[in-house]
């Protein structure tokens, strides 16, 4: 009589012990972020910290989505002129000068 073992696999197997595989790829922990702001640790097989999904702004309200969308437009940068007056005369103030000895 010849004994062999199986392994009875189910839903829990993979959360329980480790994935069974002849030959692992290499992956990292990354925290995956939902656009809710809900949060999880996934392994991902580039080396990165965090990964945020985008939001659809298509199941937003309308101020929502008119509210995000101003947000993704660049802002407009305010331009100073210097209006300079150029009418300076120093020998109005040649008077308060002190010469010295």
């Amino acid at each position: 009589m010849k004994l062999s073992q199986i392994r009875t696999l189910n839903a829990w197997s993979a959360a329980i012990t480790k994935p069974h595989r002849y030959t692992y790829t290499r992956t990292y922990p990354t925290t995956l972020v939902n656009p809710d702001g809900s949060s999880y640790t996934i392994r991902y097989y580039e080396p990165r910290q965090i990964i945020t999904l985008p939001l659809n702004i298509w199941t937003l309200s309308e101020a929502e989505r008119k509210a995000k969308l101003e947000m993704r437009k660049p802002k407009s940068r305010v331009k100073y002129q210097d209006d300079l007056d150029d009418s300076y005369d120093a020998s109005k103030y040649l008077k308060y000068v002190q010469k010295k000895k």
